[in-house]
């Protein structure tokens, strides 16, 4: 029988020769200290794309950087497209060879630009860290690149910076399974040729919600359960 445990730990991919460091409790504490640098970049880039004179167009660069500290000291590949193919443990979707990935990312980026004000801020994030999951352009760390990259493009979009530290990169970390369940959902609609994020998008917008009802708590001294 599969537990919920189980479940988060199904959906992964890692090359194995491209690790520098193989002790699990230094690789713990490496990605921890990588996961809070990744996120004040995140922070900083907002930032930066919120002043009026310098708007937002979603570059190769920006899953590249978020990714080369997500790795940093931990896998050769850090910051560069995986050089092979891969496969998804738990997962049946098959990620486009590694000859592909450039090309995907980039329209993956046009998708997002072009779209920007025409879709709402919750479809940019899904998509974005939907497609990000579906081509896997990164040997490890593609979950967390995608997560931090959607957290960007929902603020930025949004024109702020989302307040509460109970963010939705940090719950999903939490409680993967449903997120997961959400990717396969997505990608079972892209078989069919389509894209349908619906069930993405709902469970992003959950997320948010209760980032946002953080607030409030902390707010009004309210003590409990998040």
């Amino acid at each position: 029988m599969t537990t919920a445990d189980d479940q988060q730990q199904e959906r992964h991919s890692r090359a194995f020769d491209a690790e520098l460091i193989t002790d699990p409790d230094e690789l713990a504490r490496r990605e921890a200290r990588n996961g809070l640098r990744q996120f004040d970049v995140v922070i900083e880039m907002i930032e930066y794309f919120l002043q009026p004179e310098r708007p937002f167009k979603l570059r190769p660069s920006h899953l590249l950087s978020l990714h080369r500290i997500a790795l940093d000291g931990i896998s050769a590949y850090a910051g560069n497209f995986r050089p092979a193919g891969i496969e998804i443990k738990g997962s049946q979707h098959k990620p486009v060879g590694a000859h592909l990935v450039p090309e995907n990312v980039e329209e993956m980026c046009d998708y997002v630009n072009e779209k920007w004000d025409k879709e709402t801020p919750l479809h940019l994030s899904a998509f974005v860290m939907w497609r990000l999951n579906w081509i896997h352009p990164f040997t490890d760390g593609n979950g967390r690149t995608a997560r931090a990259l959607s957290y960007l493009v929902l603020c930025t979009r949004l024109g702020y910076r989302l307040p509460g530290t109970n963010t939705i990169p940090d719950q999903i970390a939490k409680d993967k399974v449903p997120y997961y369940k959400a990717l396969e959902s997505a990608d079972k609609a892209s078989l069919e040729g389509n894209i349908d994020l619906h069930e993405l998008e709902e469970h992003l917008g959950a997320l948010l919600a209760k980032q946002l009802v953080s607030v409030h708590k902390a707010a009004t001294g309210e003590r409990g359960q998040e």
